[in-house]
This record gives structure tokens, C-alpha cells and sequence, in this order.
């Protein structure tokens, strides 16, 4: 099955950089937040994970700390990159939990629910 992904462009429209390796991040399991029409939840928001944030999505219903062995998943810990569904990104501010995230990794789809200007407070790759 061939399965076709949106242009890979972070939200500055410039080849999407890699979010993270270790843990093999993405949608596509591919290390960016490359989506297409097929990824509901849009990960497309390339964050560094905090406890906090951690802890809230946890709550929220989804432990991404949890390591499973079986799907080659060592789990997110505080500091690694991951692509996170951006209705996740956008639910953790309200709530004052948002973690930081990286523009040139995050996939220009995060902007059809995130607004640019949100994102540039949270960004931890912008001098």
C-alpha cells in the first residue's frame, strides 16, 4: 500500500525539519510530524516534553511515558521532541500545560488549528 503524505513544510513553508530520532516520532513513524488526510489527530506539533506535560496528557487519557516494548516504543521522557496532535497542543494551553515547541519541525497543518502567533510564544527554536 502506497500511502501518499501532505508536502513535507513547516509552518514557515521551508523543508520540514526532523523531530526526533529517539524516540522515532511521527505520524508516519518517519521522525517528523509529516501527516496526510488519514492522520485524525493531526501530529503535526513538534514539542519538547516536559514532566507537566507529561503528566496532563496522562490524565488526558494518553500516557506517551509509557513504554511498549511490543510497538518498539521506549516512551517520551522530559526533554525528548514529539510529535503531538496539535487539538492536544492547543487543550494542554487552555489548561496553562503547553509544552514548547519547535517551528521548523512542527508540520504547516498545526496552522489549520493553531494559530502562527500562539505558536511563536511557545517556540523554542526562534532567537
Amino acid at each position: 500500500m502506497n500511502v501518499k503524505m501532505d508536502e513535507a513544510v513547516n509552518v514557515f513553508g521551508e523543508p520540514i525539519e526532523i523531530c526526533s530520532d529517539a524516540p522515532r516520532t511521527g505520524f508516519f513513524r518517519d521522525g517528523c510530524c509529516n501527516t496526510n488526510d488519514s492522520d485524525i489527530g493531526s501530529h503535526t506539533v513538534c514539542i519538547q516534553a516536559t514532566r507537566e506535560f507529561l503528566e496532563f496528557s496522562q490524565r488526558r487519557g494518553n500516557d506517551l511515558s509509557m513504554p511498549m516494548p511490543q510497538y518498539d516504543f521506549p516512551g517520551v521522557q522530559p526533554g525528548d521532541r514529539w510529535c503531538l496532535c496539535a487539538a492536544r497542543w492547543l487543550e494542554a494551553h487552555a489548561q496553562g500545560m503547553a509544552p514548547r515547541v519547535y517551528l521548523r519541525r512542527t508540520h504547516r497543518r498545526a496552522l489549520d488549528i493553531i494559530p502562527i502567533e500562539l505558536l511563536r510564544q511557545f517556540a523554542a527554536d526562534l532567537n
